[in-house]
């Protein structure tokens, strides 16, 4: 297993899940988003590491958070997993954008980033700082709702 996915993995799931609850109208509470997205980035970083198909920890991934956020908040299921998918497509987007202006600026392609696991790692932090920052501004924003909260 990689250790250094966990810089850029743990942030991002952190972000995901502060996003999501932004965009579902939640206050932000740092302390139960940041351990249930480190618990849920460490937990798909195992899946991923098992001899199982390609993609099966993300589908875990995006499960555990559906599941975090249904039930530490008052958010329905289905509201719960359209907030989450609506911020992974937001860290897609991101992910994308910034890895193709980095790649154009930098000269490099992408198979030489992927294979320096620290570069990729370095490459993929602005993306989980932009997740905190749209999270923050969302909430300041869409004024949460009192009450989201059940722990």
């Amino acid at each position: 297993m990689n250790f250094i996915f966990f810089l850029q993995g743990i942030p991002e799931t952190i972000g995901v899940i502060a996003l999501s609850l932004a965009f579902a109208r939640i206050q932000l509470r740092w302390g139960p988003i940041i351990a249930a997205g480190t618990v849920i980035s460490i937990t798909g970083s195992i899946i991923r590491a098992l001899p199982i198909t390609l993609g099966i920890h993300t589908i875990a991934t995006l499960l555990l958070c559906v599941l975090f956020v249904t039930k530490a908040t008052r958010i329905s299921p289905a509201k719960g997993f359209i907030a989450i998918t609506a911020s992974v497509a937001v860290l897609l987007f991101l992910e994308m954008i910034i890895h193709l202006c980095l790649v154009n600026s930098i000269g490099l392609n992408l198979q030489t980033i992927s294979h320096d696991s620290l570069l990729w790692t370095l490459i993929g932090l602005p993306q989980a700082v932009i997740l905190f920052i749209l999270a923050l501004v969302i909430s300041r924003v869409k004024t949460p709702a009192l009450g989201g909260w059940k722990i």
